[in-house]
């Protein structure tokens, strides 16, 4: 159900199994008027990447998975996120 927490069995490797959340909103904004980082984590090693957004909507995690992810480093075995409407969307349901 919704909101109940299961143990993760730890990844034997490196990109096995990767979290996806948003953090913000941020103040100050930055110039260019993001207000939100979206990050991405190897459970395993810790290795993150993030960027600055707008928005937390699914067409921006979507963009992010994409460009800064998928096309520069390849896809994950597993990707983990909560039930934000961003990571549950339609577009984010086709692109995983």
């Amino acid at each position: 159900p919704p909101g109940a927490l299961k143990p993760i069995k730890p990844p034997e490797g490196v990109w096995q199994l990767l979290t996806m959340d948003f953090h913000g909103p941020i103040t100050p904004t930055t110039k260019n008027g993001n207000k939100y980082i979206i990050a991405f984590t190897d459970v395993l090693s810790k290795f993150v990447i993030t960027k600055a957004v707008r928005d937390c909507a699914a067409s921006t995690a979507a963009r992010f998975l994409t460009e800064e992810v998928l096309l520069k480093y390849g896809t994950p075995k597993c990707i983990l996120t909560d039930n934000g409407t961003h990571f549950t969307a339609a577009m984010m349901t086709e692109l995983l």
